[in-house]
């Protein structure tokens, strides 16, 4: 089938990747549809998830169009993507995308291993910041890689500034960039696309050897603590990767998701930003973390939840940014057609200043998990949950907004009496 320039694949088409700051998501086409950098709540620089191919990509796929996907899944216990794809000819290549677990530096790198015969691959790279809705200045510059040689493609836009390094560097063609590049049997090219301020000096390109080992070698690690076990024992570690791939690894926040206004609803107006940290979610995160054996990444969500909710508890919100913060100011990209054609496209939540009756009883259950875990309470922790029962007590009979964010009249929901 061929997809037009305006239409996306179906959403179980993407894969996520995840360094524990942000999340891409990779199609099975070999484009790379959206990526926030360096958090997830961070401006996104490829968009086309919610648009068009011109609100920002990074396509590697096969030149030939009738070039097959052989196979694609996970690295065992990792968020390592290993895509074979197949030409008419015969020819295979592999592409390994992965992002370094590195705090403070966000690079998404992508390996192209020849496997046999000779198959020659199309880059495309469209980088449009601020939700697609700006280009970037670009220029090639002197790579400043200390082992010597070679170009960079460097991209710029008010404080954010991406580099991209590779042997093959696409060339400008009217608003993007473009090339192509030939793999035989046993030959490897990569490509790492980093974030960083603009106004520093470009960092050199990663070692992607020693970074792929690292990456591995940290998701196998984290995997291997999973007390799971029965038929679904896999699928119950995999669930738990992506929770840990959603948290971030310096707050401890956990979001909801890492893309905003997929819809409810195909079609529909349901169409929410969930790259923030629900006290509710997060709360029924750290109880499947608890379930499984990942009490440390539980007390780090309880140190997270201490900052963010900390002063007068008549002022707890439903939701908080990554590191706590409390303004999420909601507005609409007009600019973009979203998701399929559903609209509109929302950045930030107003939810966060409504009052969901039920959210202080699942903090309250999971902390309380935690303690019969072996968490152990400081003062500060338990004079937070006593304050919060004393809010308990003052909204008894307040009506309030659901559990699904209901924008309009509060109303009494069964769920959040039950859980007050």
């Amino acid at each position: 089938m061929c997809l037009g320039r305006s239409m996306r694949p179906p959403i179980e088409d993407y894969a996520l990747l995840s360094d524990l700051s942000t999340g891409p998501l990779i199609s099975r086409r070999g484009s790379v549809d959206w990526l926030c950098l360096p958090r997830f709540d961070s401006p996104s620089i490829f968009a086309s998830l919610l648009g068009a191919e011109d609100h920002g990509r990074w396509l590697l796929a096969p030149v030939q169009a009738d070039a097959v996907v052989v196979s694609r899944r996970y690295a065992e216990s990792t968020f390592i993507l290993e895509t074979v794809w197949q030409d008419p000819g015969g020819g295979q290549i592999l592409v390994t995308d992965f992002m370094p677990v590195a705090p403070g530096r966000s690079s998404l790198l992508r390996r192209v291993t020849g496997l046999s015969g000779t198959v020659a691959v199309r880059q495309e790279l469209i980088i449009r910041p601020q939700y697609g809705a700006l280009t970037p200045w670009m220029s090639r510059t002197r790579s400043s890689d200390p082992r010597g040689g070679g170009e960079a493609l460097l991209a710029m836009a008010g404080p954010d500034a991406w580099v991209l390094h590779g042997r093959h560097l696409p060339q400008p063609h009217g608003d993007r960039y473009e090339g192509e590049f030939v793999v035989s049997a046993g030959g490897q090219e990569d490509f790492a696309l980093t974030w960083f301020p603009s106004y520093r000096t470009a960092p050199p390109p990663p070692d992607v050897d020693a970074a792929l080992a690292e990456a591995a070698e940290y998701w196998t690690r984290w995997g291997s603590h999973c007390r799971q076990d029965g038929i679904y024992g896999a699928a119950v570690k995999r669930s738990l990767l992506v929770l840990r791939g959603l948290t971030h690894y310096e707050t401890g926040g956990i979001v909801a998701a890492p893309t905003t206004s997929l819809p409810e609803a195909f079609g529909g107006s349901r169409n929410w930003d969930y790259r923030f940290c629900w006290l509710r979610d997060a709360a029924l995160t750290l109880e499947s973390m608890l379930t499984h054996g990942y009490g440390t990444e539980a007390l780090k969500w309880r140190d997270w939840l201490l900052r963010a909710i900390a002063g007068d508890p008549k002022d707890i919100q439903i939701m908080y940014g990554v590191a706590g913060e409390r303004e999420l100011p909601e507005r609409v990209l007009e600019h973009l057609p979203g998701y399929q054609g559903a609209r509109p496209v929302r950045i930030g939540n107003a939810a966060a200043v409504q009052y969901q009756a039920d959210v202080v009883g699942e903090v309250m259950v999971a902390l309380e998990r935690l303690r019969l875990a072996g968490g152990k309470e400081d003062p500060f922790s338990w004079a937070l949950q006593r304050a919060l029962l004393g809010f308990v007590e003052e909204h008894l009979e307040d009506k309030d907004f659901g559990l699904w964010e209901i924008r309009g009249q509060a109303q009494y929901f069964t769920h959040s009496r039950v859980m007050m």
